[in-house]
């Protein structure tokens, strides 16, 4: 019997950027040096095939940095930390490394500079999502305030609207924060702006191989986490730019084949944490359903690398 003919669009760039690549690797290294049991606080990246993987190497992951004891050494996650967190490891003396991505770093180094100026933050972003609760937590309580749509603006309480700056969350989708940015700017024309895109490069370039195959596809399979940020984006920026049907997936078994009957193309990407094994694993389940034949669209290439913290490359002085 053979079996129905399917074109599956593999979208370019997809899955790990470096930052997410970085921070793997950080606890990585941190087991081979200090051997197990190594704490992380916070989900090192938003994938459940990854954190769980570390944790068969022998990663703890908690919440809060007082569930570590105090001899053992402790992570913090990618999306970064609100500063009293480092403080309080400090306090302590433990051992921490900080695999807070540096594109998500450049975001706070920024707002502290807003900050140091005199000017009050708007911070575009999500409420609850750890990478806001870092950057916010950068800064005094009050000196930032979170827009997450447009119609947020017309309800902020400013302390000096002439004396204002934005920053964004690095995962957001490119087109809704350029609405955000609209109606700031509108309310207060002499808000500061970042001196470069917040918005990371691997988002933007991710949404943008998402927007050059939508219009090629019946359906688009977006391979993440349901508290990935970035991955979520990818499915709403997928509908946006004319897919009738796209689907945040975890791996190949939550994959709805009855919403699938009767497509004869789809569109696959991969979220900034989703691994490259649960993308083959997509493809993989394709094939035995469908006569599969596969192209690849390229978008963008990145060749970013971020050096591992240098407590990670120096010998171990001593055990702790």
């Amino acid at each position: 019997m053979s079996l129905p003919p399917l074109m599956l669009y593999l979208a370019a760039p997809r899955g790990f950027c470096a930052g997410v690549d970085r921070a793997i690797k950080i606890v990585e290294m941190a087991l081979q040096k200090w051997g197990a049991p190594v704490y992380v606080r916070h989900e090192i990246v938003h994938n459940k095939f990854v954190v769980d993987n570390l944790r068969d190497k022998g990663a703890v992951f908690v919440e809060e940095l007082d569930e570590v004891p105090g001899d053992r050494p402790v992570i913090f996650s990618a999306h970064g930390v609100p500063k009293a967190v480092p403080a309080e490891a400090a306090r302590r003396e433990m051992v921490y490394v900080d695999a807070t991505c540096p594109l998500v770093s450049k975001v706070h180094i920024e707002a502290e500079r807003h900050h140091q100026d005199g000017l009050q933050m708007v911070m575009i972003g999500h409420a609850g999502h750890p990478e806001t609760i870092g950057t916010m937590g950068q800064l005094p309580e009050g000196e930032v305030l979170l827009v997450e749509v447009p119609e947020d603006v017309a309800m902020l309480e400013v302390r000096d609207p002439e004396r204002l700056a934005f920053i964004t969350q690095t995962t957001l989708s490119v087109d809704d924060t350029v609405a955000i940015v609209e109606a700031l700017r509108a309310r207060f024309p002499a808000i500061v702006g970042p001196h470069k895109e917040d918005i990371c490069y691997a988002t933007t370039n991710r949404q943008m191989s998402v927007k050059a195959i939508a219009g090629r596809i019946d359906a688009l399979l977006v391979i993440g986490a349901p508290n990935s940020s970035n991955s979520k984006r990818l499915v709403e920026v997928g509908k946006a730019a004319g897919c009738a049907y796209a689907q945040l997936v975890q791996r190949a078994t939550d994959i709805d084949w009855r919403a699938l009957e009767g497509i004869r193309s789809v569109g696959i990407t991969a979220g900034a944490s989703a691994p490259e094994v649960l993308v083959n694993e997509v493809i993989d389940a394709f094939r035995a359903r469908f006569d599969t034949t596969v192209e690849l669209v390229e978008t963008a290439q990145e060749r970013v690398e971020f050096k591992v913290p240098r407590v990670l490359r120096e010998p171990l002085q001593h055990s702790i």
